[in-house]
């Protein structure tokens, strides 16, 4: 008697083509089929005349794997056939756990088929070049909040993600559920879908959307979705993520220093909660992000609408020659390429001799007498904090007493007394160009790489950051 075996094949989605050349082996030596009769008529031509076809009917997948054990037991050679891959929400594992529960020893063999989801990315174009998952929304054996749970993890960590089962006539929610959870988490409404129904059949149909766009009434329980991540796109009518060899190889860096910087905020640009932000926002966001490494800053950078390009073009255009720092490390952050290659010039009254005579008489801070000489000398200059709430304070006060008239201001000082009220109190100056970061946050390091975000924002479009490194 030969050793009793049960073979597991996965005949593909649906086309005689798609079956492979062991599958097709496999069929020809069993002596019995089982399976839904709906996909006997894709194995039917490679099988013996004498082979037995059993039909288990829909949805009964225990009797299906009970009956093959029981052939296979007396000695038949069983072949149990599943959709797409039988190891990919088909078969395989139930047979497997049966053996287990059985204590048999009918010996197991799995032969792996296409799958559905690689079908449909075939004839989208290549939607799954990097990472990607696969989730069912079948809350038949899964509960939804653990399903839920997932799609949030695929959304949050940028994986390609196939949808299997994304809708039924009882599940009709489920879907719409998970567009919303994607663009919650940060996907962008321009991201590409594709949907594909009935994927190798002749009723097959193949559509690319974006996320925003996506209609999921437009679906039905035959359809796979693929949904990408951060650097898929459309192309000519192709659903492409690119695996990195364009991108990576060259990143036009002219330093080791700049390159690592390029990465860097390439990196940031991926994990950004919410992209579809102004080129001019999400510049200086990026430059607060890599100096920080803290994504609260999306949170907390604010910049008045157009601030950082229209601050940049009156550098360039030499209406702004003179930028003014509260302390002297906020000055030696700015890098000193961009200034002597826009004719820009920094200057801290921190260290003058008059600051410290003038805080004495007066009952101030340095940093605010710092400010009131700098006011006096340059009062249309550009105006950077980066340590003192009180300097901030003292400009404000200047600005409304008709003594200063700054060209822009970057608002970021740091600490726990009177932080956030003097960002307050700069907001209210609409006609002058601000970039404030909210709450106590804020520092020297992180004023001179906003100054540095405006001094080379015609890098942003190319994403080029650290030109000056």
């Amino acid at each position: 008697m030969k050793q009793p075996r049960i073979i597991v094949a996965g005949i593909g989605p649906g086309n005689e083509l798609d079956i492979t050349p062991a599958v097709i082996s496999a069929l020809q030596e069993s002596d019995v089929v089982v399976g839904y009769k709906y996909y006997f008529q894709f194995v039917t031509p490679h099988l013996r005349p004498e082979t037995e076809c059993i039909d288990t009917g829909m949805k009964r997948e225990r009797t299906r794997a009970e009956q093959a054990f029981e052939l296979a037991e007396q000695g038949k050679t069983v072949c149990v056939i599943s959709s797409g891959d039988a190891g990919i929400y088909g078969m395989t594992p139930l047979i497997y756990e049966m053996k287990r529960e059985r204590n048999s020893s009918v010996e197991i063999i799995s032969l792996p088929g296409i799958s559905a989801f690689q079908k449909a990315a075939s004839l989208l174009g290549a939607p799954v070049g990097h990472d990607f998952c696969v989730i069912s929304l079948s809350d038949l054996m899964t509960p939804w909040e653990r399903i839920e749970k997932r799609i949030i993890a695929a959304a949050s960590a940028d994986f390609v993600t196939a949808v299997y089962n994304p809708k039924s006539e009882g599940r009709y929610w489920q879907l719409h559920r998970l567009k919303e959870l994607f663009l919650q988490e940060g996907r962008s409404p321009e991201t590409p879908v594709g949907y594909v129904r009935q994927a190798g059949r002749p009723e097959q149909e193949v559509h690319i959307t974006t996320l925003g766009d996506f209609n999921p009434e437009e679906v039905d329980m035959f359809t796979v979705v693929l949904i990408g991540n951060s650097q898929s796109y459309e192309w000519n009518g192709a659903f492409i993520t690119p695996r990195g060899y364009y991108r990576e190889t060259d990143t036009q860096a002219k330093s080791i220093g700049q390159d690592i910087m390029i990465r860097s905020f390439r990196t940031i640009e991926k994990e950004l909660k919410n992209r579809d932000i102004p080129l001019d926002h999400k510049w200086a966001l990026l430059h607060a992000i890599h100096t920080t490494a803290d994504f609260e800053m999306e949170n907390l950078l604010l910049t008045d609408e157009g601030a950082v390009a229209s601050l940049y073009q009156n550098i360039e255009n030499g209406k702004i020659k003179t930028i003014i720092t509260d302390v002297t490390m906020a000055a030696s952050g700015i890098r000193k390429g961009a200034l002597q290659r826009l004719g820009v010039e920094v200057k801290c009254y921190l260290g003058d001799a008059r600051t410290a005579t003038m805080a004495t008489e007066k009952g101030i801070t340095r940093t605010q007498a710092g400010i009131r000489l700098a006011v006096e000398e340059h009062p249309d200059a550009l105006f950077v904090f980066g340590n003192a709430p009180t300097a901030l304070m003292e400009l404000c006060d200047l600005i409304r007493k008709d003594k200063a008239n700054p060209a822009g201001i970057i608002a970021a000082p740091v600490g726990f007394v009177h932080v956030q009220e003097s960002k307050h109190m700069v907001k209210p100056f609409t006609r002058i160009p601000k970039i404030i970061v909210e709450g106590r946050k804020g520092g020297s390091n992180l004023a001179a790489t906003l100054m540095n975000a405006v001094l080379c924002f015609n890098d942003a479009e190319q994403l080029r950051p650290g030109r000056d490194v």
